[in-house]
Order: C-alpha cells, then sequence, then structure tokens
C-alpha cells in the first residue's frame, strides 16, 4: 500500500542488530578485532600469493588472492558501520553512502558467489582430469575467468542498487538492520514493491541456486574421483584439499539462502545470519585456507625463512 507522506530523504538511521547495554563495549572491541584480523589474515595470504613463485601462477591461488580481495572488500563495506552501533549517539548514514554500501556488498557478494564456483570447478579438473589439467586450466585463462566474475558482480550490484534507489522514500529513515540491504531499504519505499521483490527473489535465487548447483556436481563428481583413489593417503589429501572451500561454501551459501529466498524477509534471525557472510566468513577464510593448506603455509615458511628454507624444500 502506498504511504502519502512521502518526502526525498537525505539520510537513513541504521538501528544495527540489538545488545545488552552492558556489552557495548565488549561488541565493539570484538568486532574491532574481527575486523583488523580479518583485513591482515586476508592481506597475509595476498602477498603470500604474490610472493611466492610457486603459487602465484597457479590458477588455484589466483582464485585465492582474488577471494582475500573480495573479502577485504565486504569487511570494509560493513563492519565498521556496524562498530558504530556500538557508540554512544545516533550515527546516521548520508542517502548515497547507504547506495554505495548495498551496491558495493551486492558486487562483492555476487562475484564472491561466481569465485567459488570457479574454484570448485579448478578443483573438479584438477583431481577429476589431472592428466588435462594444464591444458584446460591455465594462468591466462582463470585471469579471464576471474574477471568476467568481476564484471557480473558489478552489473549484479548496479541492477539491484538502481532498482533499490529509483523508488520514493518515507519518513520515518529507520532501517531496522545493521547495514543497507534490499529487504530492509524496500521496508521504507513510499511505493509498492511487489516488483523489486521479485526481481530481487528471481535474480538472487538464480545466482545463488546455479552457483551453488554447479558447486554441489562439481563436488559428486570429486569426491566419486577420490573414492577410487586406492591409496589411503593419496584420499585424505585429496579430502584436505577440497574441505577447506566445502567449508567455506556451506558457511556461504546457507546463511544467504535462508535472508533472500524465503517470502518472509522480517525474521528477527536475518541480522543473525547476515552477519556470516559479512564478518564471519571473511575472518574464517585466512584461517581455514592458511591451517588446511599444506602449500600455503610451505609458502609461508619459504617467505618468512628465507633462501635457507626455500633451498631446503
Amino acid at each position: 500500500m502506498e504511504r502519502v507522506n512521502s518526502t526525498s530523504l537525505t539520510e537513513f538511521i541504521l538501528t544495527g542488530i540489538p545488545y545488552p547495554l552492558r556489552l557495548r563495549t565488549f561488541l565493539f572491541v570484538f568486532f574491532l578485532l574481527i575486523y583488523i584480523l580479518t583485513q591482515l589474515g586476508n592481506l597475509l595470504i595476498l602477498v603470500t600469493v604474490w610472493v611466492d613463485p610457486q603459487l602465484h601462477a597457479r590458477p588455484m591461488y589466483i582464485f585465492l588472492g582474488v577471494l582475500s580481495i573480495i573479502d577485504m572488500g565486504i569487511s570494509t563495506t560493513i563492519v565498521p558501520r556496524l562498530m558504530m552501533n556500538f557508540t554512544l549517539g545516533i550515527k546516521p548514514i548520508p542517502f548515497g553512502g547507504c547506495v554505495a554500501q548495498l551496491y558495493f556488498y551486492h558486487f562483492l557478494g555476487s562475484t564472491q558467489c561466481f569465485l567459488y564456483t570457479l574454484m570448485a570447478y579448478d578443483r573438479y579438473l584438477a583431481i577429476c582430469r589431472p592428466l588435462r589439467y594444464h591444458v584446460l586450466m591455465n594462468a591466462k585463462l582463470s585471469t579471464l575467468l576471474v574477471a568476467g566474475a568481476w564484471v557480473a558482480g558489478s552489473i549484479h550490484g548496479a541492477l539491484h542498487a538502481i532498482l533499490t534507489f529509483r523508488l520514493p522514500y518515507c519518513e520515518p529513515n529507520q532501517v531496522d538492520y545493521f547495514f543497507c540491504d534490499i529487504p530492509a531499504v524496500l521496508r521504507l519505499a513510499c511505493t509498492d514493491t511487489t516488483v523489486n521483490e521479485q526481481v530481487t527473489f528471481v535474480d538472487i535465487g538464480v545466482v545463488v541456486a546455479t552457483c551453488f548447483s554447479l558447486i554441489l556436481l562439481s563436488y559428486v563428481q570429486i569426491t566419486q574421483a577420490i573414492l577410487r583413489i586406492c591409496t589411503t593417503d593419496g584420499r585424505r589429501r585429496a579430502f584436505s584439499t577440497c574441505g577447506a572451500h566445502v567449508t567455506v561454501v556451506t558457511v556461504y551459501y546457507v546463511p544467504c539462502a535462508f535472508i533472500y529466498l524465503r517470502s518472509e524477509t522480517n525474521s528477527p534471525l536475518d541480522g543473525a545470519a547476515a552477519l556470516f557472510p559479512t564478518a564471519i566468513t571473511p575472518f574464517l577464510n585466512p584461517l581455514i585456507y592458511t591451517l588446511r593448506n599444506q602449500e600455503v603455509k610451505l609458502a609461508l615458511k619459504r617467505i618468512i625463512g628465507g633462501p635457507e628454507t626455500k633451498s631446503e624444500v
């Protein structure tokens, strides 16, 4: 139903996530540490992949380096604004800032979906087509695929930003969320939002369903190939290689599906679910990919240890 008090809003107020006042300082410090560790951890992976000659020309690590850039971007887009929720006073976000936050979140988030799919395809080729891997996947092709993911993600983000902010918005200007996301912002619109809701459901649904289906198909093939490996050590190494990716994909896709692919989009659990793709997953990625990836750990040792370590390896 249309609201009559249509006005030209110049700013929004993000209500944030509910919390006990006695935990304000703890939560501020907690998310500050999460943010700092996210940036440092992903920067460490990015530098390691870039500096180590054994990694930066391999498709898997090109994808990993790009994933680190995306994680740093998503964290920077969301977490500093979330931390302001734990400080005193009302700190509105300008209209343009809200547009930028929504755009960059969906731009980087959809690019991450495409990248996870490329990483699954890369693992499929490495394990199921090992003899043809270097023909089917090389540094040049992986760079082109990454560029395509960036372009597709940018179009996806621009589509949602334009569709969302072409609408007139009404007072009150309080967004019942901790960042400017589509469902929360649309609730302030002064006009019918059915078309926007349908486009959001279909577009995000197609991206999530397609990417997740391709990832699932890749890992079904990978699992079958691993089970045909005769040696226990070979199976263990293959599962270890893919285990990190499966963990990250699960932590990322399940909350996204919960938030966007439901008819009721105003659940109190939405905020908690949104913390996973916006704050938790970017923080966990460096831990998962370094602790469970032997080649990254060896590369770190080579960089830290210098020539002696390199000669030993």
